[in-house]
């Protein structure tokens, strides 16, 4: 494999061998080392010195069940640190066969204009974009595909990275070609626009799987991964219900966000639950799906179609964190709202977390009242226009806050916290604080830890475990939810890599290469001017008690503050 490096500036792409100490890398953990390596961690984000990245996994590449996923990283205009957010598709599977460990994106166009970088085993290809300025990933992704193929992986921008604000993704084709599967978390959208790219076009016509090393071992270990996913519970569960099923979960626990975050259980919370859609679904029939693979060679198939009254389709996928930050958290119980809401974020391609919590501070601010879904979706199509209300709301929950005067802020760096309140489920919040991603359950959910999630005194271990364990996954370019067959079968992960690369890895690779992804990730975090202060929750958390525990965030400081010193 090699490293592609494309200069925006002068259209120029370099292959390179890949250095020896980004070889046992991939995903985010081959990020976090690139970016240490060539990234100046003062650079202003969307700026000329600013790098994207793309890079697949390193079990990338062989349909193996929910392991094919794409990392894109650089540094996030939303955080101001270093970033990497993971999604599934066709992404990571296009670049495994054109053999790109890495690709970096550098520089920054003089002039304006917008484009398409086409890569296939011959090299880059540029073309004129501008003809798609400021439209959205559903129109332009079928013109794509019918002017480059059907085979092609795509990913792209929608108006919201055009317009650079930091709730902005990159979307990515999905197994079926539709545009749905994101890089949504920290603003790397708004860096690719500052590229000046509006889709970046993977041709894998005439490429080969990428080589294995012992191709019978290989095939033996993923047999037991197979069959050790396919036989775990949560497997069915997330098959009949996908994310949503968290919701029952969370509403449970009291740490569902409920209208900006004041409360901790929704009187709806059925209405927009993961057992309710899929009656729904099956109920209404036509395009609905409840349950749907978003990469190909999938077992689990957690993803879904959502179809309205008439069976047309509104949006694929309706998952937990857009049903707890644009439902619960704003007050609305009606799926279709929200499903219409999703389909409107997703056009623009901005990160439904970011918008949800935006919106809930914009609530707070009077910008709405709860549980007005009309005024919540016009507030979000209001985006789109780049008013200067569409842009502060586009930017963020933070920047509305700051916008508004609003204390009652749920970010940390910068970054929205997702749909686990983290005075409910304390693991998760020191999670959140201490990810040197900002707020992100996929750094680190404890939900299904068998702890008392209340004590603040027990969280530091399992926070730590499941950080370093999900930098593990997203190095592998693993789903979380493979981690059902890893954690059943944990020498497979060994087995795999070993029959792949023809490597002597023992069965603790899985969190050496999370440690490892995360001690580079706080360095270039430190080199860029944070400091302890900097992964710490909103101080309202640890004085506000959350209804019906009336917990707060009470972690002591100095569990936060060592817990990567073991």
């Amino acid at each position: 494999m090699q490293v592609w490096r494309v200069n925006v500036q002068d259209q120029s792409l370099s292959q390179e061998p890949v250095p020896v100490h980004w070889q046992t890398l991939g995903g985010r953990g081959l990020l976090a080392q690139i970016l240490v390596d060539e990234v100046e961690p003062t650079c202003e984000p969307l700026g000329p010195k600013n790098k994207l990245i793309f890079a697949p996994g390193l079990l990338v590449g062989h349909m193996l069940s929910s392991c094919d996923r794409i990392s894109v990283g650089g540094k996030s205009p939303l955080t101001g640190g270093i970033k990497e957010s993971n999604a599934g598709g066709s992404t990571g599977l296009a670049m495994a066969y054109l053999g790109i460990k890495a690709l970096i994106i550098e520089g920054q166009p003089t002039t304006p204009g917008w484009w398409i970088l086409h890569l296939s085993k011959e090299g880059a290809r540029w073309e004129n974009a501008t003809e798609f300025a400021g439209m959205g990933v559903y129109k332009v992704a079928p013109t794509l595909l019918e002017r480059y193929g059907d085979k092609v992986a795509i990913a792209l921008i929608g108006p919201g990275g055009e317009m650079k604000l930091s709730s902005a993704g990159i979307q990515n084709l999905d197994k079926d070609k539709t545009p749905s599967r994101i890089n949504a978390r920290g603003g790397l959208g708004a860096v690719m626009g500052s590229k000046r790219l509006k889709a970046i076009i993977f041709d894998k016509e005439g490429c080969n799987k990428p080589p294995i090393a012992d191709n019978k071992a290989f095939r033996a270990a993923q047999k037991v991964f197979n069959k050790e996913l396919m036989a775990h519970p949560q497997t069915q569960s997330y098959a009949d219900y996908g994310t949503a099923a968290m919701t029952r979960m969370t509403n449970t626990f009291g740490a569902i966000p409920t209208r900006n975050f004041s409360d901790g259980q929704f009187e709806g919370a059925d209405k927009i639950s993961g057992e309710f859609m899929r009656e729904l679904l099956l109920q209404r029939g036509g395009a609905s799906e409840t349950t749907h693979a978003c990469m190909a060679g999938c077992t689990i198939r957690c993803s879904n179609i959502f179809g309205g009254e008439d069976g047309q389709e509104i949006v694929s996928p309706v998952e937990y964190e857009t049903i707890g930050l644009m439902g619960a958290n704003l007050g609305i119980d009606s799926l279709d709202t929200i499903a219409r809401m999703n389909w409107e974020v997703n056009d623009m391609g901005l990160d439904s977390i970011e918008v949800g919590a935006a919106l809930g501070v914009a609530a707070e601010a009077g910008l709405m009242t709860w549980g007005d879904g009309e005024r919540a979706l016009a507030l979000t199509r209001e985006i789109r226009t780049g008013s200067a209300l569409g842009r502060v709301l586009g930017n963020g929950a933070a920047t509305v806050g700051r916008v508004y005067g609003i204390e009652r802020v749920p970010a940390v760096k910068g970054q929205a916290i997702s749909a686990y309140d983290p005075r409910a489920i304390k693991g998760t919040g020191v999670t959140y604080a201490t990810s040197p991603q900002g707020a992100d359950h996929t750094c680190g959910l404890t939900i299904r830890a068998k702890i008392d999630h209340l004590d603040p005194l027990i969280q530091q271990e399992v926070s730590r475990n499941a950080q370093y364990n999900m930098a593990g996954y997203d190095t592998l370019g693993a789903c979380v939810f493979a981690g059902f067959g890893f954690t059943a079968a944990p020498g497979t992960i060994r087995d795999l890599l070993n029959a792949r690369y023809g490597w002597q890895v023992n069965d603790a690779i899985l969190p050496e290469l999370g440690r490892k992804t995360i001690e580079l990730e706080r360095e270039f975090n430190r080199r860029a001017g944070f400091t302890k202060e900097h992964d710490r929750l909103p101080e309202w958390m640890t004085r506000e008690p959350l209804k019906p525990t009336n917990a707060v965030f009470d972690v002591p400081h100095e569990h936060l503050d060592t817990l990567f010193d073991t």
